[in-house]
């Protein structure tokens, strides 16, 4: 394996150039990317929203408002075909979610059905969908009595509909802000996901997104008084809707249900001033036809107020003093210039097919995303100082070259991410900092092997090839474990969560290619410049050679206190219970900086203890001059989205600066949980399936019980430390279930080298062979994985700091269950049953042990 034609050669230093090309852009100033020649690569990575600042919201379009808004466009076609075919009817009314009517003559039941067969027909649901809905079915519930209902296909496909509808006027809305880069995708099939890097004013975001947009023009009822209506003193006249106006305070007043002229006639709106009184105004114009009908409607109405209504909100009411024919006309109200700029956005745009609500939105200030880029840049160089020692103390000259494919690693994982254009996050860059850590066990997994095949008696050259040749198998079985666990996180995660599985996954197969081939290259042209007489060994050995420590003769005592932590940690739940973050649970979190030299704890407490119902929690966070307020779902978010937030921000932005906001709805919350725990199960299951057809079932069953106890153990680590957990504890999680299987399976394969090798020594002594034999693998991998996730503890930052301790916590906890769970349970359910006695004590005693290795002696004792 140590061959390399000129071709290859070639083409392994072409990928490591194209790799410096790629990533050499997000080493450079903007100013500098500007001037690099066209054929040079310059575009960086994307920085996310943690490390820039900005805004994330996440839209829902409205099913009620949406099925009522076509329910009553149903009652106007059926109202409409039955009189074009001159069917009498009556009682004609929108009942428990459909249309309902009695013909007046029920002979005409076959006209009746025919008139309204284009609204029962199939229509088509596009292109891409190949097919047709019904979007309503007519039923007769009794002779001469209808009723037309929405189907489900129906309302699904008018959802889709206005969520690709609503993709454009967002995309125009959030365009006209002029942001750079913003992310505007469809999530399922009635949401819609907006990112905004670096946006300063989150809350002028919300509200362009917050608002439909419908604008109408109708007439006033003069005949009739609003304010008895609305104290109903008399009932709303039939043809009239009471609506109320912007104004401080709101006055009721009755329009015209008929729309005389609606905002789909506009062709532009731009803020202006009035040149009378010099107020904020908003110019708008019509196309020709709808010039024609607003004439049409002025010259008929002249002296009549005419209301000019924008989401049930009348702006203003003006008297029509002559008629305009221009096609022009002024919207005035109580207008800043910012609201009348915002209103001229809103009516370019157009309105959205259907109302948006906001459950969920996570905003990060751009001083924090700073300090975020700041902590991550530190914590991914102290990391990377702390793994470069380690190898070269470890292993010397060989621990040099492992440190330059780890310096290549890097910097193809940076240009993979630049050229596929990825989001870096924080738990990006954390996946980036794992991956140092993770891609060190693939050389150290080739380096002791090749010391062990020197150890056995193979020349310097021969020992080398094969530990590249028998480490391959390894390194592909422990790092496809880890690429599934990402691949789950991917697919079921959401965010920053699908940053770290992306960066993790593509770490996975850079990785393979810096251990397998550039490592192999660069010792294999190390070899033959200078044909060594000796392989480099390192300054310390961290684990003796020869280790004979008899682990199976404690396995009993193992699994006892392993059931009983088990257990405990299982009891902790019910007990104690998990600090749910507000990705499950629900609510607000938000992250203040005061103006002053100090937060007022008490004095925010006391401002919001009349906005905020329920538990709240405001405590110093960092500094004195941080604050973290945390509270749960609102009653008064149901009626109006974002009612809390917004009078939060009301009560304290005079003193201080909002760093974060992440409110989460419990819609969300609900869906997040169980995504969660089915994403932990899938990963568990798809990668037992994975070692069950790579070795046999018994290894799968070792495999899936290990894991299980890391994933049970950390949660009670997370239950007795009162961590907050959420997605990043999710991705946490994940990540030990793809190192603990990585461990496992490495010990896996020497289990089953050795059963191949030694086919009469028993099952016991077989596994307390392999154990000892890779247990210096074992260490040192855990240690140069400790090493970065310290790192990350230490200088990552806060929010990194609780994605990174249940993950300490979990690699420690991984090593002693690849020992002392996944192992033993091949003795528990009988691996090889011929020699399982091999692993009673008495036929230890009763047995002499055979077939043992002269250079590799069998452990001493008892199992």
């Amino acid at each position: 394996m140590l061959h390399f034609s000129r071709w290859k050669t070639t083409l392994i230093w072409l990928a490591v150039l194209a790799g410096v090309l790629f990533a050499l852009p997000n080493f450079l100033t903007e100013s500098q990317r500007a001037s690099l020649p066209g054929f040079v690569p310059a575009r960086p990575m994307t920085l996310g929203l943690d490390l820039q600042g900005g805004s994330y919201v996440l839209l829902e379009v409205d099913r009620a408002s949406l099925v009522n808004d076509r329910l009553l466009g149903l009652r106007e076609d059926v109202q409409l075909s039955l009189r074009n075919a001159n069917i009498g009817f009556a009682n004609l009314a929108e009942v428990n979610g459909g249309i309902q009517f009695n013909l007046r003559d029920p002979s005409q039941t076959a006209a009746a059905r025919t008139a309204l067969e284009q609204l029962t027909s199939p229509i088509s649901s596009g292109l891409l969908a190949g097919g047709s809905v019904v979007e309503a079915e007519l039923t007769e519930t009794q002779p001469g009595s209808f009723r037309l209902a929405l189907t489900e296909a129906g309302v699904n496909y008018r959802l889709s509909t206005a969520v690709a509808q609503s993709i454009e006027v967002v995309r125009r809305r959030v365009d006209e802000l002029g942001t750079t880069e913003p992310v505007i995708q469809r999530q399922g099939l009635d949401r819609i996901m907006v990112q905004v890097p670096g946006l300063q004013d989150p809350a002028r975001l919300k509200n362009l997104l917050n608002q439909t947009a419908r604008l109408t023009f109708r007439l006033v009822d003069v005949s009739n008084v609003a304010q008895a209506v609305a104290a109903k003193q008399q009932p709303l006249p039939a043809g009239d809707e009471l609506l109320m106006t912007t104004d401080e305070p709101a006055q009721p007043i009755l329009v015209q249900r008929q729309v005389m002229i609606s905002g789909e006639s506009l062709t532009d709106a731009q803020a202006g001033f009035d040149q009378q009184n010099s107020q904020p105004v908003v110019n708008i114009r019509f196309d020709s036809r709808g010039a024609q009908r607003f004439g049409a409607v002025t010259q008929e109405n002249v002296g009549r107020p005419f209301a000019i209504v924008l989401d049930d909100k009348v702006l203003s009411a003006p008297s029509i003093r002559e008629p305009i024919l221009g096609g022009q006309a002024q919207i005035s109200g109580n207008f800043t210039v910012q609201t009348a700029n915002d209103l001229a956005v809103l009516l370019r745009a157009g309105a959205l097919p259907a109302t948006l609500d906001i459950i969920e939105e996570r905003t990060v200030g751009p001083g924090l995303g700073a300090d975020s880029v700041a902590a991550g840049q530190n914590a991914g160089i102290i990391g990377g100082v702390f793994v470069i020692v380690f190898m070269l103390v470890a292993y010397g000259f060989l621990g040099l070259i492992a440190n330059v494919a780890l310096l290549v690693n890097v910097i193809l994982l940076v240009a993979l991410l630049s050229v596929l254009g990825s989001t870096l996050t924080l738990p990006g860059i954390a996946g980036i900092v794992l991956t140092m850590g993770m891609a060190v066990d693939s050389n150290v997994l080739i380096y002791e092997r090749i010391l062990e095949e020197r150890r056995n008696g193979r020349s310097v050259v021969q020992s080398i090839d094969a530990g590249f040749h028998k480490a391959l198998g390894t390194i592909m079985d422990a790092n496809v474990t880890t690429l599934i666990a990402a691949v789950i996180l991917f697919f079921l995660g959401s965010g920053p969560v699908r940053g770290f599985a992306v960066t993790l996954a593509l770490g996975i197969f850079t990785t393979i290619f810096t251990a397998l081939t550039l490592t192999r290259w660069l010792v294999s042209y190390w070899v033959r410049r200078q044909r060594p007489k000796e392989v480099p060994k390192g300054w310390i050995s961290f684990v003796p050679h020869g280790t004979r420590i008899p682990f199976m003769a404690v396995r009993r005592a193992a699994f006892t206190i392993t059931i009983a932590l088990s257990l405990a940690s299982v009891a902790s739940l019910f007990v104690g219970g998990l600090n749910f973050g507000i990705d499950f649970t629900g609510g607000t979190v938000m992250e203040l900086r005061s103006k002053a030299e100090s937060a007022d704890v008490a004095q925010i407490r006391d401002d919001l203890a009349t906005i905020v119902e329920g538990d709240l929690q405001v405590q110093e966070f960092g500094s004195p001059r941080d604050v973290l307020i945390r509270f749960g779902t609102q009653p008064q978010d149901a009626e109006t989205p974002q009612a809390s937030v917004n009078a939060v921000r009301g009560a304290l932005q005079a003193d201080y600066d909002f760093q974060r906001v992440e409110v989460v709805g419990p819609t969300v919350s609900g869906e997040l949980a169980w995504a969660a725990v089915f994403g932990v199960g899938a990963s568990l299951l798809a990668i037992a399936f994975y070692v069950w057809v790579r070795f046999e079932w018994q290894f799968a069953i070792g495999a899936l019980l290990a894991t299980a106890h890391d994933v049970a153990m950390t949660i009670g680590f997370l239950v007795v430390s009162q961590l907050e957990f959420n997605l990043s504890s999710i991705a946490a999680l994940l990540t030990i279930v793809g190192y603990s299987l990585n461990d496992t399976v490495v010990v896996f394969d020497r289990i089953r080298e050795n059963l191949r090798k030694y086919k009469k020594m028993p099952i016991g002594e077989i596994i307390d062979l392999s154990l000892n034999e890779t247990l210096s693998r074992t260490m040192l991998t855990a240690v140069t994985l400790v090493l970065a996730l310290v790192a990350l503890y230490g200088f990552g930052g806060d929010v990194i700091r609780v994605f990174v301790a249940p993950m300490l916590a979990g690699v420690l906890v991984g090593v002693y269950s690849s020992i002392f769970i996944a192992a033993p349970v091949l003795i528990y359910f009988k691996l090889r049953p011929e020699t399982i006695r091999g692993g009673d004590k008495e036929a230890d005693e009763a047995k002499p042990v055979v077939g043992t290795s002269p250079s590799r002696p069998t452990p001493s004792g008892t199992v």
